[in-house]
């Protein structure tokens, strides 16, 4: 039995944008595809996101959040040496955005576009993950192992400074030979420019 508008979720419909976008892209995916795949109405999708934009900025908030969940994990562990933190929290985003793009490379070309024209998503993504960047930089500043006059200026530059290996438009150079290398040879430059002089 095909569902009815009074079953359908906002999460079942962000499932089946999902596979909607996987299968025909961001330029072809329609309302009435994602309808389709449901069962129901394209009305029954508008009831729950008003506009087409508002229903792929919440695929795109979605998508973001699990890698921020992910990392909310490593900030909340109190009891971890904020320097081993660090170093997981910027190993757990490398392979999160890495695993993104290799496993699903339909979805993540979507969601390349969905970013690009995304209004609060990605700002609020940024936002998030330099904030929870902030919370590592001031457990350590508290714990005496880092250094630092502002933390939430210092988290920012740290985000900067690791892009390459979490902004998507280096994706490609994500399974290039030495990236490994690279990465601990950048964050190993970070960690020691954090530390407190003793």
């Amino acid at each position: 039995m095909a569902p009815t508008s009074e079953t359908l979720t906002a999460e079942r419909i962000l499932e089946a944008t999902e596979e909607v976008l996987r299968r025909h892209g961001p330029a072809k995916a329609t309302v009435v595809d994602v309808a389709r795949a449901l069962g129901v109405s394209h009305g029954s999708v508008y009831r729950h996101f008003r506009t087409k934009a508002a229903l792929r900025e919440a695929v795109t908030k979605r998508w973001l959040d699990r890698t921020s969940e992910e990392l909310a994990g490593i900030v909340a562990e109190r009891d971890r040496d904020p320097e081993q933190r660090l170093r997981a929290w910027l190993r757990t985003l490398f392979d999160a955005k890495r695993r993104k793009a290799g496993h699903d490379p339909e979805l993540f070309a979507t969601y390349m576009v969905l970013t690009r024209e995304s209004g609060e998503a990605v700002p609020e993504h940024i936002a998030d993950l330099t904030g929870q960047l902030t919370d590592i930089v001031r457990a350590g500043l508290d714990a005496g192992t880092f250094t630092a006059a502002d933390p939430a200026a210092t988290a920012r530059a740290v985000f900067q400074a690791t892009g390459r290996f979490h902004d998507p438009c280096y994706a490609k150079e994500w399974e290039q030979p030495g990236v490994e290398e690279e990465f601990e040879a950048v964050v190993e430059l970070v960690v020691r420019g954090l530390r407190a002089r003793t």
